[in-house]
């Protein structure tokens, strides 16, 4: 197993989490973490600022809420998996940014802050067992159903259902 994806299972047991759906914000809160809507350009959903032992997750306050969700528990990831990249500003900071580069996941810290995000939101065991009592005829039947359980976009749960090897491709 993946150190994201055991990262994101310790986290789900630190806060004896066991059903869907997992509500990002109030873990980044019961971590000390403020999360915070900002204003940013749309191809930014959200950043990760840590200065002197304290933490803020800004979140793009345009975006959809499942998106802001998604933008939340990657910014986790990056909190749980990585040490940051500096930033130059008037004082030295570290920050993660989830922008439209990050989000193809081409970066190794941004595919495992994706892969971190996804198992938090929609743990392995969690989906399997969703997936087995749902009532669906079609795979886009399951991935709305699914998607809307766990409170993902049907193309974060498409990529998850497949990741997880629950469905073979992309819904039509």
């Amino acid at each position: 197993m993946a150190k994201a994806d055991l990262a994101a299972r310790r986290l789900l047991r630190e806060f004896r989490i066991d059903a869907p759906p997992v509500d990002p914000v109030a873990l980044a809160e019961h971590l000390g973490v403020m999360v915070v809507p900002q204003h940013m350009d749309s191809d930014v959903s959200g950043m990760l600022l840590r200065k002197d032992g304290a933490c803020v997750i800004g979140v793009n306050q345009a975006h959809s809420r499942k998106r802001r969700r998604f933008t939340v528990a990657h910014e986790l990831g990056h909190l749980r998996l990585h040490e940051g990249r500096p930033l130059i500003l008037d004082t030295d900071a570290r920050v993660n940014y989830r922008d439209a580069v990050s989000s193809m996941a081409t970066d190794r810290e941004e595919i495992d802050a994706n892969r971190f995000a996804a198992a938090l939101l929609a743990p392995e065991d969690m989906v399997r067992l969703a997936a087995q009592h749902s009532s669906f005829r079609t795979t886009d039947d399951l991935v709305r159903i699914l998607a809307e359980h766990f409170q993902l976009s049907e193309m974060a749960m498409t990529y998850r259902l497949m990741n997880l090897g629950v469905v073979s491709g992309p819904a039509h």
